[in-house]
């Protein structure tokens, strides 16, 4: 039986199949050709046993490998590798197929190449998980063939997995990077500041052993005829919590991620950076409740807390209760914190229902409303109108996207800051956002 399963004919043994029965039949007419036909019959069976023997003859033929990271990071390319063994004494032609986990949907991929006898070969390619949850590989296929190519054999090898794919760390770690090198402006982001050098004036002292030579008052130091130094304000350690809706509103697909995982992402970028900054982060999901809150902190395991938490999360088919949102954070959240609100707001109406709540948190919080543009609608917007059907199309997205600017607009006059972003550029945005209140020293 496992020969069976093994054992593939190819396309060439039903050409050569084909062409013998045509001598034969031909052999009835012209005597000739029988004899031919006979000939050719023999030496294809020999030629097929003689490929048969070259495959079966070595009993693991072919032996991998697949190689994959314990983590894949959701909306970036995953690399996976593939290394191959020939043990065959021949060249043989393979056919690679990984067996890859539905939520892809990937069913055409195949991998072709030539393995010389006793040598290894990789195969590499990437994969764009668009969905968080665990990922089951199966198994990996090779169909290995001579160069008679008569008949293939195959092979089930590799091992069963399952990998879990998390929030976008990849996307975390480029930003954490780009921090600490201090080349965030190149990618649209304002320059960091260093914590306890705000350049916030506090008075001027006397110059001890220690102190940075740098900030020397040469003025005060003529007056009193001895070293005096400037003396900076430090910045406070602050909490920053990112606040995800998981209503309804938020399972609008763009480019394959729908805004919950955006706001996902964004929210473990923004809360690495603001702990590398000395900031306390913490993460709260709702819906029609509060559905978990992890209280923000600046502890060792918080960004591990917060890659775990944020990747369960799921959204759901009902409105959002901001009523709720407002209690929990009145009750549970006593010091002043900047709440990075991660939602998305169709219609002013839409606005002024949550508003009253936006406010009362506003009063307690420096709120920030982070909301999504539509990149469909502004696509439609840029488009030429060439037909009336398409005149009315652009006039209803102009539209909506008048209405977008007016929930901005209606924000600011109740004093609450807020964000409008394509959900490509969400996490420079609020990163910019972030560093722009701490420098105007509102948190």
């Amino acid at each position: 039986m496992p020969f069976i399963r093994s054992f593939y004919i190819t396309n060439r043994f039903f050409y050569t199949a084909g062409a013998l029965i045509f001598l034969f039949v031909l052999g009835f007419a012209i005597p000739v050709f029988s004899i031919v036909a006979e000939a050719a019959f023999y030496l294809s069976l020999t030629l097929l046993l003689v490929d048969m023997l070259l495959l079966y003859r070595t009993k693991n033929g072919i032996s991998l490998e697949r190689l994959t990271t314990e983590k894949f990071s959701n909306g970036d390319k995953n690399a996976i590798r593939i290394i191959l063994e020939s043990r065959y004494p021949v060249k043989v032609d393979c056919k690679v197929i990984d067996e890859l986990p539905e939520q892809l949907q990937i069913r055409d991929q195949q991998f072709d190449l030539s393995l010389e006898p006793g040598t290894v070969k990789e195969v590499n390619y990437d994969i764009h998980p668009t969905k968080r949850g665990e990922y089951a590989f199966g198994v990996i296929n090779v169909f290995a063939s001579t160069i008679l190519g008569i008949v293939r054999r195959r092979y089930q090898l590799g091992e069963r997995k399952n990998v879990a794919v998390y929030p976008s760390f990849i996307q975390m770690r480029k930003y954490e990077l780009l921090a600490i090198s201090n080349q965030l402006q190149a990618f649209g982001v304002k320059k960091i500041r260093r914590i306890g050098n705000n350049m916030e004036f506090e008075q001027i002292k006397n110059y001890v052993s220690g102190d940075d030579y740098r900030k020397v008052n040469w003025k005060a130091t003529a007056r009193k005829g001895q070293l005096m130094i400037n003396q900076y304000q430090d910045e406070r350690s602050q909490q920053v919590y990112s606040v995800i809706d998981k209503g309804r509103v938020m399972q609008m697909p763009f480019e394959g991620l729908s805004l919950l995982d955006y706001a996902i992402n964004a929210s473990l970028v923004i809360s690495n950076i603001a702990l590398k900054k000395g900031d306390k982060a913490g993460i709260i999901t709702f819906q029609q409740k509060v559905n978990s809150m992890l209280p923000a902190s600046s502890r060792n395991m918080q960004l591990n807390l917060i890659l775990e938490h944020l990747y369960k999360q799921k959204t759901g088919y009902k409105e959002s209760d901001y009523s709720k949102l407002y209690a929990t954070l009145k009750r549970k959240v006593t010091q002043r914190s900047l709440v990075l609100l991660y939602t998305n707001f169709e219609s002013l109406s839409a606005l002024k229902r949550q508003l009253p709540f936006l406010q009362r948190i506003n009063k307690q919080h420096l709120l920030v409303c982070i909301f999504f543009q539509n990149t469909e609608v502004e696509k439609i917007i840029n488009t030429k109108a060439n037909d009336l059907e398409e005149v009315y199309t652009k006039g209803i997205a102009e539209q909506l996207s008048f209405e977008k600017k007016q929930i901005v607009k209606e924000l600011q006059s109740h004093g609450i800051h807020s964000i409008l972003t394509p959900p490509k550029e969400l996490s420079v945005n609020t990163i910019n956002k972030y560093l722009e209140l701490k420098s105007r020293g509102l948190i």
